[in-house]
C-alpha cells in the first residue's frame, strides 16, 4: 500500500517539477504529502530539471557528459527513495539490507528507480528543446553583416590619391605634336616609379571614331626618343572638356622622359611610324 502511495506521489512531483499540475492533481498530491515516508521532494526534482536544462547550454553540440550527469542523478535519488522505503519496511524479522542502486533489469526495485527514470526522461526532453530552441534563436538573433558596397573611385580621385600617396611622382604638361589641326591641347601626365602607375588629363583633345583610329601612348626613357618606346596603352576620347586618362603600361617603366600621344589604327599598334602625334610631353624631373 505504502509502496503505491509513494509511486503515485513521486509521479506526481515528477510531472509537477516538468509540466506542472491541475488542481484536482495539487489536492491529491497534498493529501499524499501527509502520509509521505520519502525524503524525495519537489525542489530535489525541480533542482534535477533545472540543473538538466542548463547542462550544456552554452555548448554546441551537446555534451557527451550530459548522460552521465543524468544517470548520476538517478542512481543518487533513486538509493534515497530505496533507503526511505526500507526503513518503512523494516521489522525485527527482517535483517538489515544494503543500499540499491537502481540499474536495468533489477526488477525488484523497479517501482523505485522507475519514477526518476521518467522524471529524468522528461528532463532530457525539456533540456534538448530549450537547448536546441536556443540555438536556433541566437542563430537567428544574429545580425546578418550589411554587404559592403565598395566605392568605385573616379579616375580624378585615383589621380589625386597617387598624387597623395606616392613621393616620387614625376609630372609634364602636354604640348601639341604635329598634327596641325590640334591646336588648343593642355594638361598633364603624372607618373610614379614606385607604384608603376600614372594617369593623363587632357583638355582640348579632338573627339576620335573609335571604328576608324585611336589614341596610343608611348613611353620614352631616353629623352632622344628610342625607336622603341614602352606602350603606355590606346584611348578613345568620346565627350568634350577635361578627361583623365589611366596609363596601361605593358612593361615596366623607370625614369620617363618623354611621353607621346600618336593617333593609330583601332587596336593600336606594336611600332608607331609617328606621323601622327598628338601631343607630347616632357618630364619636369
Amino acid at each position: 500500500m505504502k509502496s503505491t502511495i509513494e509511486e503515485t506521489r513521486l509521479n506526481l512531483l515528477c510531472k509537477q517539477a516538468v509540466y506542472g499540475l491541475t488542481e484536482s492533481e495539487i489536492e491529491q498530491l497534498h493529501e499524499l504529502e501527509k502520509n509521505a515516508d520519502s525524503s524525495v521532494d519537489l525542489q530535489s526534482l525541480e533542482l534535477t530539471a533545472a540543473a538538466i536544462s542548463m547542462i550544456g547550454l552554452e555548448i554546441e553540440p551537446m555534451p557527451e557528459h550530459l548522460e552521465s550527469k543524468i544517470l548520476a542523478r538517478i542512481n543518487e535519488q533513486a538509493a534515497m527513495a530505496s533507503n526511505a522505503a526500507e526503513r518503512a519496511e523494516e521489522n525485527v524479522f527482517t535483517r538489515p539490507r544494503q543500499p540499491v542502486v537502481a540499474e536495468p533489469g533489477s526488477g525488484s526495485s523497479l517501482w523505485n528507480w522507475f519514477p526518476w527514470a521518467v522524471a529524468a526522461a522528461a528532463c532530457v526532453v525539456l533540456a534538448v528543446n530549450i537547448f536546441t530552441t536556443r540555438t536556433t534563436t541566437d542563430i537567428a538573433n544574429v545580425p546578418k553583416p550589411t554587404p559592403t558596397v565598395e566605392e568605385k573611385l573616379t579616375p580624378a580621385q585615383l589621380r589625386q590619391q597617387l598624387l597623395n600617396s606616392a613621393p616620387d611622382v614625376a609630372r609634364a604638361e602636354w604640348e601639341k605634336g604635329n598634327v596641325a589641326d590640334f591646336e588648343d591641347i593642355s594638361g598633364d601626365v603624372v607618373w610614379s616609379d614606385s607604384k608603376q602607375a600614372g594617369y593623363m588629363r587632357f583638355r582640348g583633345l579632338p573627339k576620335n571614331d573609335p571604328t576608324k583610329e585611336t589614341y596610343q601612348l608611348w613611353i620614352f626613357e631616353d629623352g632622344k626618343l628610342e625607336p622603341h618606346p614602352k606602350d603606355g596603352g590606346v584611348f578613345d576620347v568620346t565627350v568634350d572638356g577635361e578627361i583623365i586618362v589611366p596609363i596601361d603600361a605593358k612593361l615596366a617603366t623607370k625614369s620617363p622622359k618623354v611621353f607621346a600621344i600618336t593617333i593609330e589604327k583601332p587596336g593600336g599598334v606594336v611600332v608607331s611610324s609617328r606621323e601622327k602625334i598628338a601631343a607630347l610631353a616632357k618630364s619636369e624631373t
